[in-house]
């Protein structure tokens, strides 16, 4: 379906440009500006992310990103915010706007995890990102998605399996298109993956590689890409 552009935007996209000078700005002072953008602000801001409008999900996108990078004392509270939604969108309504646009910017933020990763993290990829694979409407933010994940895996390999099988038990029972995206998340997990990580997903992920190739509905040779040896283990034999 087409998106619906909201008629007022040349007005909204001044507001929305204001807001990110005045938050760019090298004059800037959050210890200031934090008695106004607080929590209720941002709790607000999360809302209009369910736009349809894909002009102010990308602004807002951007306008989330800098109040997360100014104000420290908000981004657990953000963080916390984000899970809420992607909850309600995997177990309740299965419909939101603006869930490619908030994986974006989770892609940055994991990207500046400190290691070792804290406990909640770990928890939030596995609780919260993991099961956004079984919703309907995983093509519309798939690409994001698998980013986040392999961000997670570079930064500690250790959760490879428990991804890796979490992968496989949301793995689509007869839809190819979709197994074609797992597939694709599978190939970008398997380029960083360790040696002995490998060793420990290879017989499940092998199984079900079998069951996608005999299928007869199996439109994808993505399966050829994935069992060369390069795409297993590198351009050096180290994980076979």
């Amino acid at each position: 379906d087409e998106p619906t552009l909201e008629a007022a935007w040349p007005h909204l996209q001044l507001v929305y440009e204001f807001f990110l000078r005045f938050l760019e700005s090298p004059d800037f002072q959050p210890n200031i500006a934090k008695k106004y953008i607080d929590q209720k602000f941002v709790l607000q801001l999360l809302e209009l992310f369910d736009s349809e409008d894909p002009r102010e999900r990308d602004f807002l996108k951007t306008t989330l990103h800098r109040i997360y990078g100014k104000f420290l004392g908000l981004r657990a509270y953000i963080r916390k915010q984000i899970n809420n939604i992607f909850y309600r969108f995997i177990y309740e309504t299965e419909h939101h706007n603006g869930i490619a646009e908030l994986l974006e910017i989770l892609g940055s933020i994991i990207n500046g995890f400190a290691l070792p990763l804290k406990e909640e993290h770990k928890i939030f990829l596995l609780k919260v990102l993991l099961p956004l694979h079984k919703v309907k409407s995983l093509s519309v933010y798939h690409p994001q998605l698998a980013y986040c994940v392999v961000q997670f895996l570079e930064k500690d390999s250790t959760l490879t399996e428990p991804v890796v099988m979490a992968l496989l038990k949301y793995w689509p029972k007869t839809h190819s298109p979709k197994e074609v995206m797992f597939l694709n998340e599978l190939e970008e997990i398997l380029d960083v993956i360790e040696p002995s990580e490998f060793v420990k997903i290879m017989e499940p992920l092998f199984r079900q590689l079998a069951k996608c190739v005999s299928s007869p509905h199996f439109q994808d040779n993505t399966w050829l890409d994935i069992q060369r040896p390069e795409a297993l283990h590198g351009d050096e034999p180290k994980a076979i």
